[in-house]
C-alpha cells in the first residue's frame, strides 16, 4: 500500500479523478457526452492494452468483443426485454465465450497470423450482422428500445464509474502473478514456456478478461447511444481508434488507454471545423507522439516527472 502511495501514476490518477467528477458542473451538456463516449473507449483501449502490452499478442479486432457485447445486449432487449441488467451480463457473457471460441484456435498460431485471425473475426460478424438484418437490423442498425437514462449527467458518472472500476481491476490484475507471467511471455515465450509456464493458458486467460471487459462496456455503450449499427461498433475503424488510444496512452500502462481516448475524442471535437480533413490532422499528431515518445502520452508524463 505505501509503495502504491508513493507512485507517481496513483497521484496522476487521483488529480484525474477528482476533476472527472466535478466536470459536469463546469461543462455544457454536449462535452459531457462527447466525454461519456471517450470513458467507454477508454475500456476499450485498457482491455486491449492488457493483451497487447502483456501477453504482446496484437488483436486487430478488439470490435469482434465489442460488438459481440453490443449487440447480443442489444437484441435480447429488443425481441425479450428481460431488464437492462440481464442484457448487459448476458452480452459480456458472449463476448467471453465468443473470445474463447476466438482464441483456441488463434493462440496456437505464431507471428502475425492471431493478427490477422481477429481482423477477419471482425469481417465474419460484419457479414453475420448483414445477412441476419431481421435480427439485428442490418446495415441500418437495430434499435435499443431501453436506455439506462435520459440524465446526460447520470450517464456521464456511470461511464466514469465504470471505467474507474475497470482501469483499478485490469492494473491491480496487471501487477498480480498473472500480469508478471504475462509480460515474462509477452518478452520471450519460449524461455516463459522452458521455465514451466503454461504459455498458451495464460494467454488465453488474459483473452478471456479483455472480452470481458470490452464485451461489458459494449453492452453498457448500446443502452446509451441508443442504437447498435456496425459503423459505429463494428467497423475496422472502430477497432484502429481503440489501438490508437492504447498505445498512445502509453503501451503495459493499462490507465494511459484512457488518456489516449480522451484525447483522441477531444482532438476529433477541436478540428472538426476543418472537416475531413480533421481525421488526417488527428492521426498524423497521434503518429509523431508515438514517434516521438514510444511510451505514449503517460510514459512521457511520468518520465518527465521522475526525470525532475
Amino acid at each position: 500500500m505505501k509503495r502504491i502511495l508513493r507512485a507517481r501514476l496513483f497521484w496522476l490518477s487521483l488529480v484525474f479523478l477528482v476533476a472527472a467528477l466535478g466536470l459536469p458542473w463546469f461543462v455544457t451538456g454536449y462535452i459531457l457526452g462527447l466525454m461519456t463516449v471517450a470513458y467507454y473507449f477508454g475500456v476499450f483501449s485498457m482491455s486491449w492494452d492488457l493483451l497487447f502490452g502483456y501477453a504482446g499478442e496484437v488483436n486487430f479486432g478488439p470490435t469482434f468483443l465489442i460488438g459481440l457485447g453490443a449487440y447480443t445486449a442489444g437484441i435480447l432487449d429488443s425481441r425479450y426485454g428481460p431488464g437492462i441488467g440481464w442484457c448487459i451480463a448476458a452480452g459480456s457473457a458472449a463476448a467471453v465465450v465468443g473470445g474463447v471460441a476466438l482464441a483456441l484456435p488463434a493462440l496456437r498460431l505464431r507471428g502475425p497470423y492471431f493478427g490477422l485471425t481477429t481482423l477477419v473475426a471482425v469481417l465474419l460478424l460484419q457479414n453475420l450482422i448483414v445477412v441476419t438484418a431481421d435480427l439485428t437490423g442490418g446495415e441500418i442498425g437495430l434499435t435499443v428500445p431501453d436506455v439506462i437514462s435520459i440524465d446526460g449527467r447520470v450517464n456521464y458518472y456511470i461511464a466514469l464509474a465504470f471505467m474507474s472500476l475497470s482501469g483499478l481491476a485490469l492494473w491491480m490484475l496487471s501487477r498480480s502473478a498473472l500480469g508478471l507471467i504475462l509480460e515474462a511471455i509477452g518478452q520471450d515465450p519460449v524461455e516463459a514456456a522452458a521455465l514451466g509456464f503454461n504459455v498458451a493458458k495464460h494467454k488465453l486467460a488474459a483473452f478471456c478478461v479483455s472480452a470481458l471487459f470490452s464485451g461489458m462496456g459494449g453492452a453498457l455503450f448500446v443502452f446509451y447511444i441508443g442504437t447498435a449499427s456496425v459503423g459505429s461498433l463494428v467497423d475496422v475503424a472502430v477497432g484502429v481508434q481503440v489501438i490508437i488510444g492504447a498505445v498512445l496512452g502509453g503501451r503495459r500502462t493499462i490507465v494511459g488507454g484512457v488518456l489516449g481516448a480522451v484525447f483522441l475524442i477531444a482532438a476529433g471535437e477541436a478540428l472538426r471545423p476543418f472537416g475531413t480533413l480533421s481525421t488526417f490532422v488527428v492521426s498524423l499528431i497521434a503518429l509523431v507522439v508515438i514517434m516521438v515518445a514510444p511510451g505514449g502520452l503517460l510514459g512521457l508524463v511520468l518520465h518527465r516527472g521522475e526525470s525532475e
